[in-house]
């Protein structure tokens, strides 16, 4: 496959993917903000939720105070935040139109009427009358566009890419999750746990839609040290990160070529050291560093399967 048409299919999965997580977690924000807090407690989940996306300094830039709704208005559609769900959408659509001959029509129609569905729905009240609504949209369009794709498509390189893609985003978005809003709770322990807590732990399982797998699992009081667990170490979460290194590492070997076994390699170290990691070990190193590490370690990764099957990244 010519690098830039696997490019095109890389970069359309990662655009929506990251529209998704996105809208979950805009969509989570606005319902613990109607819970009972003081405006510096609803400032700092509004806040956090900059500092997961890396877009604080461009929105103080921009904006003079930190509200709820400025946030969201900044995240879906600002046309200068180049990771707002309106700019993701956008890019995503674009890049399935460089590549429409690889696509089969029904993924075409998907990503092309989810673009224009877009268009009508941010020029409506939507977004100031219902955002969760708005937010719902955006994550079934996702799920459709994944469905149709598998659904459709010839288990092919192409299709390799577009799950590549996948999942080094959503890696990269659950550890910004895990890591900030793993320190913005207050209560370690379960026992102790107030109903503020319950909510705030229930909140982020909801935003990675795992709070019914949680109670699946564990059958019992929600604690941090067990989203924690759940959300890196288990393989049989959906989007954990070692669920998501396990199908970085599996389309990788599919594409692989003469030059990408040191990326290989270094795929198969990533999902090792989750695949053998004990939760009492992280939290004993600090979670905090082993997130950064691994954060710092998806974005090199990033780059190597750039450098050895798409577009190289401008240095």
């Amino acid at each position: 496959m010519l690098s830039r048409t696997a490019d095109h299919l890389f970069w359309m999965a990662r655009y929506t993917e990251r529209a998704e997580n996105t809208a979950r977690m805009l969509d989570v924000n606005v319902q613990t903000s109607m819970l009972p807090q003081s405006e510096e407690e609803q400032a700092q989940g509004w806040r956090a939720l900059l500092g997961i996306s890396e877009l604080q300094y461009a929105f103080n830039q921009k904006y003079n105070s930190l509200e709820g709704r400025e946030v969201i208005d900044f995240m879906v559609r600002d046309p200068g935040n180049s990771s707002s769900i309106v700019a993701c959408l956008t890019a995503a659509r674009e890049n399935a139109r460089a590549v429409r001959g690889t696509l089969t029509t029904e993924v075409w129609e998907i990503q092309n009427q989810t673009w224009l569905d877009m268009q009508r729905r941010i020029n409506s009240d939507l977004l100031e009358t219902d955002p969760s609504k708005f937010f719902e949209w955006v994550k079934y369009r996702s799920h459709l566009s994944r469905g149709v794709t598998q659904g459709t498509m010839l288990r092919d390189e192409a299709v390799h890419f577009i799950r590549l893609g996948t999942f080094l985003e959503r890696a990269d978005n659950t550890a910004r999750i895990i890591d900030v809003k793993y320190h913005g709770g207050a209560t370690e322990s379960g026992e102790n746990m107030s109903q503020r807590d319950f909510y705030y732990w229930g909140a982020m399982l909801r935003s990675v839609s795992g709070f019914e797998i949680y109670r699946k699992v564990y059958r019992d009081v929600i604690t941090p040290a067990r989203i924690a667990e759940l959300l890196m170490l288990r393989g049989d979460m959906p989007r954990s990160l070692l669920a998501c290194m396990d199908e970085v590492v599996q389309n990788l070997h599919e594409v692989r070529n003469d030059v990408s076994a040191d990326t290989e390699r270094f795929a198969g170290r990533l999902r090792a050291e989750l695949q053998f990691g004990k939760i009492d070990d992280i939290l004993a190193e600090g979670l905090h560093d082993t997130l950064t590490r691994f954060l710092a370690d998806i974005y090199e990764l990033g780059n190597r399967v750039s450098r050895d099957f798409l577009v190289p990244l401008a240095a």
